[in-house]
Formats: structure tokens, sequence, C-alpha cells
């Protein structure tokens, strides 16, 4: 394990601007070049039963993943909730069709999974959408890969109930985990890349082996 961030995990955390988000291809659509009231962005994801990002008023819709993608959002969510069931935890774990509140940056958001440990806190505004998730997982792709590991870190890591955050490969099996570790909370970092290696979910207090995570995959010789 490498722990207290290098310099090259150190870019990873850094500010995103509009401008980036609107290069992403998982946001492959911004709507109108207008902006949303929340009730607005809650009646067009109704209307049109299409996940949307929120970003201070602008809202992106969110591309459909790539059959990996979603095995892997699949095996994450039923590992995590699985382990943490048999350790009688009071955790839960979370899939993609729950919005994330980040209040600091007035964003609302759909991760691949997380994990609330507690009571369910939820934003006052949209009691639909968590404020404390403990730790969140995004799988990358080719086209979110650079936003996953830097802007949308960046926001994440502005959550004070935040203690680690997950980013799973799709094209090998490579998982990348930061945990803020107290009591300066420095976050720390470890890079697992075997199917024959475990990697440790320090918040939770459980392990994963790779060859679970990633069951069902298949990787390009």
């Amino acid at each position: 394990m490498e722990s207290n961030r290098s310099e090259d995990q150190s870019s990873m955390i850094s500010n995103t601007t509009t401008d980036h988000l609107l290069s992403l291809d998982m946001m492959d659509a911004k709507e109108a070049s207008r902006t949303y009231t929340l009730a607005e962005y809650l009646a067009l994801e109704q209307e049109t039963q299409t996940k949307y990002e929120f970003h201070q008023g602008e809202v992106f819709a969110q591309a459909g993943g790539s059959l990996p993608h979603g095995l892997l959002i699949g095996n994450i969510y039923l590992e995590l909730q699985n382990r943490l069931k048999e350790q009688g935890s009071h955790c839960r774990a979370l899939t993609s069709e729950v919005k994330l509140s980040l209040a600091s940056t007035q964003s609302y958001v759909y991760p691949d999974a997380m994990v609330v440990c507690g009571e369910f806190e939820v934003a006052e505004e949209l009691p639909d959408a968590i404020t404390n998730p403990t730790l969140v997982v995004e799988v990358l792709s080719p086209s979110s890969a650079d936003y996953d590991r830097g802007g949308k870190f960046d926001r994440y890591s502005q959550l004070p109930s935040l203690k680690e955050y997950v980013l799973i490969w799709q094209e090998e099996p490579r998982v990348e985990v930061f945990y803020r570790a107290e009591p300066n909370e420095i976050w720390q970092y470890q890079s697992v890349k075997s199917l024959a290696e475990v990697i440790e979910f320090t918040s939770l207090g459980i392990s994963l082996p790779l060859a679970d995570l990633y069951e069902g995959i298949s990787f390009a010789e």
C-alpha cells in the first residue's frame, strides 16, 4: 500500500470548470443551453425517465454504460452489501439509482455505488438525495476517467462524511482507493492490480478479493 499522496496522486484532485464538464462523453447532452431550477430539473427527469447530473443550474444526461460497466456496478454493490450484512454492520450499500447532494457545489449526481453508515441524512430541498456517504464508488470508463479522478473527486472530497473513494477500472483488474485518515485528514492511496490480490476498505473494516469483484468480466489478451 502506498500512503500519503504523491504529486501524481495530488494532481488527481483539481478544480474542474464547466467547460471541462461539457467535454465529457458521459454527460452527453447539455439541455438547450439554459439554466434549470431544481423543480425544473426534477420534472425533466420525471418526464424523460432519464438520469441527469445537475451542476449549478445546468443539467447533463448520463449516457448508458457498457456491459462490463454494468456488471462491475452490480458486483461491487452485492459484494459490499453482503459483507456488511455478514459482519452485522450498521452501514448500508446503495445502488447507482440513488442521488447524492453536493451542497458545496450546488450539484446532484449519481455515483455508481455508495455506502452510508448510520442514519441516512438527506438534502432539505430534496429528500430523495442523501448527503452523508462514508464511501463512494465510481467505475471508470475511457471518457470519464479524468473527470472521476480529478474534478469529481474534488467535489466528493468536500463532503465531511466521506472517508473513502474507490475507483474501479474496466479494461484491467485494477482498483484505486483513497482513504481520508484521521486526525489530519490526509488522503492515503492504495492501488491493487491483480486478481490474486485483495482490496481493503478501511472505513468499513472489510476486504474484497479482486477475483470476486471482477467475476464475469473478460479482459483483452
